[in-house]
């Protein structure tokens, strides 16, 4: 019998943990490596929307995305059956509060580009009001589309860890890497020797990152959120209004964030900007108040030079993943397809827009 090859993961996010699923449905063997606990990054945020991008101005980017948010819930529930944990992924749609004439004109306008690009896959309506969203929020109406969906980020990469192990794979927690050269991995106190060796550890990544690609390869991006214990009805949309989002969770929860900050004090730490959160969403979603604040909640998302994921070969036998941002939860399984493909040798199907390099070339002005 042949051996398998073995491929270790740095990180146990959502890029990293949906890598090593695919990797091992492949063949491979795989370890995962994680200086912290699993999902304790960027990925172990509180929101969990799966939004797409307003359907204009097409790009194979936009499309990358659309067929990821349309595979979701086939992925996620492969990924309940092999774990025997629920992700709390759910497709419920979105409401996008229209606040003033020009954003309710560029609304109308971008429905037949949704029947157009969407493909009868889901719809884009314009509403005169919708009954979670306060009159004064919406004075010109929501726009309602059906392809949004919510996942529980900590649920989800708990139940990709779990179907990891199902399938033969090795988590190791509170293991810090120092270094990585071709076919070897070093930690603190012990060392992986490997045949392929995948980054995906986010910002916390960054100094591994550095010689290949140098100091500017990816950054934090910070971003505050709140849990809020406050029912909902029922399978009632995210809404999205005034830069934030507000997302029902299961078992009487709704997530509210969150704040993107490029310059902070402390980056775990939550301050007066995450009020003004919660205040806003009050504003726009008046049965939020007065709920109690479950848990406040503050990260660094990983944002590579440019705003889209990066992914691809640093050498042979060193690959990339990370850049998730805010998209992160709602492409990785794709990201980690492709990233597979990368592994075994072949060429996949991804946008060259996330290779390194196309990160690290200046825009044409």
């Amino acid at each position: 019998m042949q051996e398998k090859q073995n491929v270790v993961i740095v990180g146990a996010g959502a890029f990293g943990l949906t890598a090593a699923l695919a990797l091992l449905r492949r063949g491979f063997a795989v370890t995962v490596l994680e200086q912290n606990r699993i999902g304790t990054g960027a990925s172990g945020g509180l929101v969990g929307a799966l939004s797409p991008y307003v359907p204009e101005a097409w790009s194979v980017r936009k499309q990358f995305q659309l067929d990821a948010l349309l595979g979701a819930a086939a992925y996620w529930h492969g990924v309940e059956t092999l774990s025997g944990q629920s992700v709390g992924y759910g497709r419920i749609g979105r409401f996008i509060v229209l606040p003033d004439a020009y954003e309710a004109e560029k609304a109308v306008s971008r429905i037949e580009g949704a029947k157009r690009l969407w493909q009868g896959a889901a719809t884009w309506k314009v509403l005169p009001k919708a009954a979670m969203i306060s009159p004064k929020a919406a004075p010109h109406g929501v726009v309602f589309e059906t392809l949004s969906g919510r996942i529980n980020p900590r649920a989800a990469t708990s139940a990709l860890a779990v179907a990891i192990r199902n399938l033969g794979g090795e988590i190791v927690e509170n293991c810090t890497v120092q270094s990585v050269v071709t076919g070897m991995v070093h930690c603190v106190d012990q060392a992986f020797k490997t045949d392929r060796i995948v980054l995906a550890a986010g910002v916390e990544g960054l100094p591994l990152l550095a010689p290949y690609l140098g100091p500017k390869a990816v950054r934090g991006v910070k971003g505050q959120a709140a849990m809020l214990a406050v029912s909902l009805p029922a399978n009632t949309p995210l809404i999205n209004g005034q830069g934030i989002y507000i997302i029902p969770h299961t078992a009487g929860h709704v997530a509210v964030g969150s704040t993107s900050e490029n310059s902070w004090d402390n980056p775990y730490e939550t301050d007066g900007l995450l009020d003004e959160v919660i205040a806003k969403a009050t504003a726009i979603c008046p049965q939020l108040q007065g709920a109690e604040i479950v848990e406040r909640w503050a990260g660094l998302r990983p944002r590579a030079p440019k705003p889209e994921p990066m992914l691809g070969q640093l050498e042979k036998g060193v690959f990339v993943a990370t850049g998730g941002l805010k998209t992160g939860l709602a492409v990785a399984y794709r990201i980690a397809d492709a990233l597979a493909d990368m592994v075994a040798g072949k060429t996949p199907d991804i946008p060259l827009d996330f290779s390194p390099k196309h990160h690290f070339t200046r825009n044409k002005k």
